[in-house]
C-alpha cells in the first residue's frame, strides 16, 4: 500500500477534491441542504492552498500575489459562497497538479538516463579485474567493459576496441567504432568488443551529470519575458486591492468584490514561463542538446546572425586525403608504395591522414612496406632513403628549389618538370586552401596528393534550413588564410568570412556586430573560441568534439558533433518563446483584465470567476506541455538525420 501511495501520491489530492467538488455541485443545485457537504472540499482545499501560500510568503520574505487566493477564499467563505471557495481551491490545486505532472515527465526522462549507469563494474586491482560497486570508482582507476555492458564512467580507452552506441547521450543513432585514446562516456552501450578505460570523470562531473544539472536548473534561469511578468506581479496585489476598494465604494456589492478577487489571482502568470522552459529543456536534453535555461531560449529565438568557427565546427578538425593525381596510371602501385614508404613512420597529422587513406581506401598492408632512413624537412616535406633509392613527399618547393647534391641517384638528378598537369593540380588545390604535395620516387615525379580538413556532413543543408528559420547572416570566423576561408565558404554556402583572426579579433568583430543591432550566436569547439562564446548573445559549443572550456563558456552544448542539430535547437527555442508569450499575454494578462472588468460590472459571480480564472491556468500548463512532444517539421526529410523529437 505504501508503494502505491508513493508512486501515485501527486494524483490522490487533486482527484479526491475533483470527486468532492462534483458531489458538492450536485448537492448545491439539486438539494436544499448543501452546506455540510460544500464545506468539506472547501476546508480540505483551502487548508492546502493557505498553507502553501503562507510558507511561500515566509520563504520569499515578501508579500506575494498568491495572497490574493487566500483573500478570495476568506472572502467567499465570509459571504457564504462556499461552493465558489471550494472551486477556487480545487482549481488552484488542480493547476499545480498539471504543472507537477509536466515537471514529472521531464524528470522521468532524466531519471531514465540516471538508470543507464550500472551499479557495479569491473575495476583493475593488481593484475586482475574485480567486480566492485560503482561508488568505489575514482578518477585514475582502470575499468573493464565487455560487449553488452554499459560504460559506467567518462574516460579514455587504454586498451582494446569496441563499437559504442552513444544515442542516450548524443542523440546519434549510429554506433561509433572506438579504439585506444578515444573518449567514451557514461551511460553509453558497448555493443561489441572488450575495452579497458582510464576513468577521468565520475558522478556529477560526467556528461550525464551535466545533463541532469542543466534540467534541474532550467526553471531557476528565467527569461526576460518572465522577469517582466515577475515585476508586473509585484504591483499586482496592491492594484487589485485598490480596484476592489473602488468597486466596493461605488457599487456597495460585496459579491462583485469577491468575483474580482477570485478572477485576479495571477496563477497563470506565475506558471507561464517555468512550465514551458522545463518541458523544452527536458525535450532537448533527451536528444543530446543542453540548454541552460529560459534566458538562453529567449535569446536564441531572437538570433539574426550566426558566427561559425571553422576548424572543428564547419570542418571536422582532422585532415583527410581529398584527391590524388597519378601521372602514369600504370605506375599506380609504385605511387601508393612511395607514399607508404615516406609516411609510414611520420607522426605528423598529414602523414597520419595519408596512411589512413592507404590502409582504409587502398587496402595497403603496411607490414609489407620496408623502413628506411627518415628525414623531415621543415616547411617542405619528408624524404626516406632505402639503400640507393630515394623517396619524397613534399610541397611545390620540391619543384622550385631542387638541390642536386641531395637528389642525385644513380648518377642522375631530378630535372625541372614540364608536365603542366602537375602544376595545374597544385594551383587548383592550393586555391581551394588544401595542402598539395608532390610524390617522388628516385628521379621521377609519380603524381600528387592533396589533403584538407573536410567539411562536416549536412553543413550545407544546415545553412539552408537556418535561412528558413529566419537567420539573416552567416559569417565564418577563422585564423586561416583568405584562400582557405573563401574555399570553405563557397563549399558550404556562407557568403561572409573574416580570416587571419586572433581570438581577441573574434571578440572585437562580435562586438561590432552587436553594436550594429545584430543579435549574435557564436558556435565553436576550441579553447580559443571560449571568449567569443561568452561574449555572444548565445554561445553554442560542439561539446562532444570540443573542449570542456568551450562547453563551460557556452549557453548551449551540442553533445554530438552533428552540426545539423543546430536547426532543431533554434526551431525549439522559437516555438518555446512563442508559447511563453501566448501563456503570458493571452491566457494570463488578457483573461485577467477582461475578467476583472466583467466582475466589476456584475456579469460574473464568484463561481463563474473561479472557473474562468483557473481554467486559464490549466490552459497555460497544457499549452506548455506541448513542448514535451515537440517535433521539428523537417525531421523526416532525411532518414539519416536526427532531431529534437519526443517519442
Amino acid at each position: 500500500m505504501s508503494k502505491f501511495i508513493k508512486k501515485y501520491n501527486i494524483y490522490i489530492l487533486p482527484f479526491t477534491l475533483l470527486i468532492l467538488n462534483i458531489l458538492a455541485i450536485i448537492f448545491h443545485f439539486f438539494t436544499e441542504n448543501n452546506f455540510k457537504f460544500e464545506i468539506i472540499p472547501l476546508i480540505i482545499g483551502g487548508f492546502v492552498v493557505i498553507k502553501s501560500t503562507v510558507l511561500a510568503t515566509i520563504k520569499k520574505r515578501k508579500v506575494t500575489a498568491g495572497l490574493l487566493v487566500v483573500l478570495a477564499l476568506i472572502g467567499t467563505t465570509y459571504v457564504g459562497e462556499y461552493l465558489s471557495g471550494s472551486i477556487v481551491s480545487f482549481m488552484m490545486i488542480f493547476g499545480e497538479f498539471l504543472e507537477d505532472l509536466t515537471m514529472k515527465k521531464t524528470q522521468n526522462a532524466v531519471r531514465s538516463l540516471i538508470q543507464l549507469v550500472p551499479h557495479k563494474c569491473r575495476k583493475k586491482i593488481g593484475n586482475k579485474f574485480e567486480e566492485v560497486s560503482i561508488r568505489e570508482i575514482r578518477p585514475g582507476d582502470i575499468i573493464q567493459v565487455i560487449a553488452g555492458e554499459k560504460i559506467p564512467v567518462d574516460g579514455i580507452i587504454q586498451n582494446g576496441q569496441a563499437t559504442i552506441n552513444e544515442s542516450a547521450i548524443t542523440g546519434e543513432s549510429m554506433p561509433v567504432d572506438k579504439t585506444t585514446k578515444d573518449k567514451v562516456f557514461v551511460g553509453t552501450l558497448n555493443e561489441n568488443g572488450v575495452i579497458e578505460i582510464l576513468t577521468q570523470k565520475i558522478g556529477n562531473e560526467t556528461i550525464l551529470g551535466q545533463i541532469i544539472k542543466t534540467v534541474k536548473s532550467a526553471q531557476e534561469n528565467k527569461g526576460n519575458v518572465q522577469k517582466t511578468a515577475d515585476k508586473f506581479a509585484e504591483f499586482f496585489l496592491p492594484t487589485i486591492l485598490l480596484i476592489c476598494a473602488i468597486t466596493a465604494l461605488l457599487t456597495k456589492d460585496i459579491m462583485r468584490v469577491m468575483s474580482i478577487l477570485v478572477i485576479a489571482c495571477p496563477c497563470a502568470l506565475i506558471l507561464a514561463t517555468p512550465t514551458a522552459v522545463v518541458a523544452s529543456v527536458g525535450n532537448a536534453a533527451k536528444k543530446g542538446v543542453l540548454i541552460k535555461g529560459g534566458v538562453v531560449i529567449e535569446e536564441l529565438a531572437k538570433v539574426t546572425t550566426i558566427c561559425f568557427d571553422k576548424t572543428g565546427t564547419i570542418t571536422k578538425g582532422t585532415p583527410e586525403v581529398v584527391d590524388i593525381l597519378i601521372c602514369d596510371k600504370s605506375k599506380r602501385n609504385e605511387f601508393l608504395n612511395t607514399l607508404a614508404i615516406v609516411e609510414k613512420n611520420s607522426g605528423h597529422p598529414i602523414g597520419k591522414s595519408i596512411i589512413k587513406y592507404l590502409v582504409e581506401k587502398e587496402n595497403l598492408n603496411l607490414d609489407e612496406i620496408p623502413n628506411g632512413k627518415f628525414n623531415m624537412m621543415f616547411g617542405r616535406g619528408v624524404n626516406v632513403k632505402i639503400n640507393n633509392n630515394y623517396y619524397e613527399v613534399s610541397n611545390r618547393k620540391l619543384l622550385n628549389e631542387l638541390n642536386p647534391e641531395i637528389y642525385k641517384t644513380q648518377n642522375k638528378q631530378i630535372k625541372p618538370l614540364s608536365n603542366k598537369q602537375v602544376y595545374n593540380f597544385l594551383d587548383h588545390e592550393e586555391k581551394l586552401g588544401r595542402t598539395a604535395l608532390v610524390v617522388v620516387s628516385n628521379d621521377e615525379i609519380l603524381g600528387c596528393i592533396s589533403i584538407a580538413d573536410t567539411v562536416r556532413p549536412y553543413i550545407k543543408d544546415t545553412i539552408n534550413e537556418l535561412k528558413t528559420l529566419g537567420i539573416e547572416d552567416f559569417i565564418m570566423l577563422t585564423g586561416d588564410n583568405e584562400y582557405t576561408a573563401q574555399a570553405i565558404c563557397d563549399e558550404v554556402g556562407i557568403n561572409k568570412f573574416k580570416s587571419n583572426l586572433l581570438p581577441q579579433e573574434k571578440l572585437d568583430y562580435i562586438k561590432e556586430l552587436q553594436s550594429s543591432g545584430k543579435h549574435v550566436a557564436m558556435i565553436g569547439d576550441g579553447i580559443n573560441d571560449a571568449p567569443a562564446l561568452t561574449l555572444a548573445n548565445v554561445g553554442i559549443a560542439m561539446g562532444m568534439a570540443g573542449t570542456d572550456i568551450a562547453s563551460d563558456a557556452s549557453d548551449i552544448t551540442l553533445m554530438s558533433d552533428r552540426i545539423d542539430f543546430l536547426c532543431e535547437t533554434i526551431a525549439l527555442s522559437k516555438k518555446t518563446y512563442s508559447i511563453i508569450k501566448q501563456n503570458i499575454w493571452v491566457f494570463a494578462v488578457c483573461v485577467n483584465i477582461i475578467g476583472i472588468l466583467l466582475s466589476g460590472l456584475g456579469f460574473l459571480n464568484p463561481i463563474a470567476a473561479a472557473i474562468i480564472h483557473n481554467a486559464s491556468s490549466i490552459f497555460v500548463v497544457l499549452n506548455s506541455s506541448r513542448m514535451l512532444g515537440y517535433k521539428y517539421k523537417n525531421d523526416t526529410k532525411n532518414n539519416n538525420r536526427l532531431s529534437l523529437q519526443s517519442n
